[in-house]
């Protein structure tokens, strides 16, 4: 016997709309005929210098300091939009700011970050600081980047943040298998290592195996 369907034919879902699901994230993708799974991943990472890593910390560590990031505006302001900045600048790629798209009704709206590379990287973020349903809302915004681009890549990676807290996500787009990483990034603290992933996942991308 068939599972009912999530979501509804002829009604239209908006990325964010994810988020407020109740369903589980391996229920809401299986929707786009897509497998979950959790496990610990082996992300790429830059073993270069990293020249925006002594100003970034100082300038996280001084925006803590004087700002409290509990609201969502304040988290992006102060955290996840320099960050960004930095490692765009680092690429010397470009950073897209809510950036529109529209695959179909039940995929569509603005990506909040993304970041124009070979691997299309994208970055959501958690609303209510909520990294759980903030990782569904991403794995449906990969499914729909699938769509949207060009690029070949057999992988497309993604970070879901509170500005504080990341993880990241790799969605392999032939077998339709997204995997959520197990382990969370905090911000100062591992800042540098954060760093090298994104710069790694952004000028280095690779192909890693299940």
């Amino acid at each position: 016997m068939n599972r009912p369907h999530i979501l509804q034919p002829g009604t239209s879902y908006t990325f964010s709309k994810y988020f407020e699901l109740p369903y589980a994230p391996a229920d809401i993708l299986a929707e786009f005929n897509c497998t979950y799974e959790r496990k610990r991943l082996d992300l790429p990472k830059s073993l270069g210098e990293l020249k925006c890593l002594d100003f970034l910390s100082r300038y996280l560590q001084r925006n803590l300091a004087y700002v409290n990031p509990i609201s969502e505006m304040a988290r992006r302001e102060v955290l996840i939009a320099p960050t960004l900045l930095e490692i765009c600048a680092e690429t010397q790629t470009q950073l897209n700011i809510e950036y529109p798209i529209n695959v179909n009704e039940q995929l569509k709206g603005s990506f909040d970050y993304y970041i124009n590379s070979n691997v299309g990287m994208l970055v959501v973020e958690a609303k209510q600081s909520d990294l759980g349903r903030g990782f569904t809302q991403l794995a449906v915004e990969l499914i729909a980047l699938d769509q949207w681009i060009q690029s070949e890549t057999p992988l497309l990676y993604g970070a879901v943040t509170t500005g504080e807290d990341w993880r990241f996500g790799i969605f392999y787009r032939q077998e339709r298998l997204i995997f959520q990483d197990l382990k969370l990034y905090r911000v100062p603290e591992e800042l540098e290592e954060l760093l090298r992933v994104l710069v790694g996942i952004i000028v280095a991308p690779m192909s890693l195996s299940n």
